[in-house]
């Protein structure tokens, strides 16, 4: 099977059986470690100085007591595991009678080898209830100690789970809002070409419309094939733009001026498809359309901390002309994009420029 077939949540699924093994072992060692410098700090080292101590059995016994109960518990996890799809009030009464039955084992394990290892005695040998039971209460409340720590790892880990499940559905959710708005320009913008193509054949200027038409045809298969995706590079963008350009100056011709002022640094900077497409398409609707003698276009890029800056600017018949005739759905698509993607951390600024036309500025977070 080809890697690129492998079902990612079955990837994701595996990952989070392993990092829950590597929790549950380094938890099983660390925790049992603890439990037996606890032991000894707390029961054999007062007895160091007694007579007739026993130290080695104390050891060996202190030794088969921390074995025994690693695996005990170890019992008890996978007893869990088993029945994690249990409802939550029969997996709790399961459980804890599971610990109650593995604590009372314990305790016969624990008090058995104290006899026979400390005392060399018989492993049965000089039981009383008091002894029996004041051993019981704590082996009980050590079995019922690790089953809460399994059951808090576990819904945990489940907690962690569902919240990744949650941000790549919301990631999932905002990729089809992108890809959603997106397909609304498409044809916004091939109506607009249509008609112009249209119009150069009502003129009989059929070798222009027929240009103009096969670079249609290249922008599209250029987007379908290069730029199918609802986030893409700025460097790539840029390809789309001047693309589209070469369409548009079939049909302006010499009246169609655009400069480019691209920092660098700021080409693989991540962008919503078809951003700058709409810009330049309403700054040529009110900059070089209605006039005569056509205008310009500046098109900059540039990073300043750590944030793209994009502007649009023309010579157009400035800002006041536009907002008079609004901007269409070109802009309310491209502020409706930025916010999916960036989440509200983006500026879309509207100015008169210095040269008497209008500026479109775009601030959004550099990333790559």
């Amino acid at each position: 099977m080809d890697e690129s077939e492998i079902d990612p949540s079955l990837e994701t699924e595996s990952q989070a059986f392993s990092k829950q093994s590597h929790q549950f072992w380094t938890l099983q060692i660390v925790g049992w470690l603890g439990y037996a410098l606890f032991v000894f700090l707390a029961i054999v080292r007062p007895q160091i100085s007694e007579p007739n101590f026993n130290f080695s059995g104390q050891i060996l016994n202190l030794l088969v007591e921390t074995m025994s109960g690693f695996f005990l518990s170890y019992l008890q996890w996978c007893f869990i595991r088993r029945i994690t799809h249990f409802p939550l009030n029969q997996m709790l009464l399961f459980s804890f009678s599971a610990a109650a039955v593995l604590g009372l084992i314990y305790n016969i394990i624990k008090l058995s080898t104290f006899k026979a290892i400390v005392h060399q005695q018989q492993w049965n040998e000089s039981w009383s209830t008091l002894e029996f039971g004041g051993w019981l209460l704590f082996s009980l409340a050590t079995m019922f100690v690790w089953t809460a720590i399994f059951f808090i790892m576990l819904y945990n880990n489940k907690l962690q789970k569902e919240h990744e499940m949650l941000l790549r559905a919301q990631t999932s959710a905002k990729e089809a809002q992108l890809e959603m708005l997106r397909y609304q320009l498409n044809p916004h913008f091939m109506f607009n070409t249509m008609n112009a193509i249209s119009t150069l054949i009502y003129k009989n200027e059929n070798d222009k419309a027929n240009e103009m038409l096969d670079k249609l045809c290249d922008f599209f298969r250029y987007s379908l094939d290069k730029n199918d995706k609802s986030k893409t590079t700025l460097q790539k963008e840029l390809e789309l733009l001047d693309l589209y350009l070469s369409i548009e100056k079939v049909r302006f011709g010499d009246r169609l001026h655009v400069e480019l002022a691209i920092d660098n640094n700021a080409l693989g900077c991540r962008v919503p498809s078809m951003l700058l497409q709409p810009l330049v398409e309403n700054a040529i609707k009110y900059a070089i359309e209605l006039r005569k003698e056509g205008g310009s276009i500046i098109i900059q890029a540039q990073i300043i901390d750590d944030r793209l800056m994009l502007h649009v600017i023309d010579d157009g018949q400035g800002l006041n002309k536009k907002l008079n005739e609004g901007f269409g759905i070109g802009m309310t698509n491209t502020k409706a994009r930025l916010d999916a993607m960036f989440n509200g951390d983006f500026d879309v600024n509207l100015a008169n420029s210095e040269n008497g036309g209008a500026t479109v500025l775009i601030s959004i977070p550099f990333k790559k």
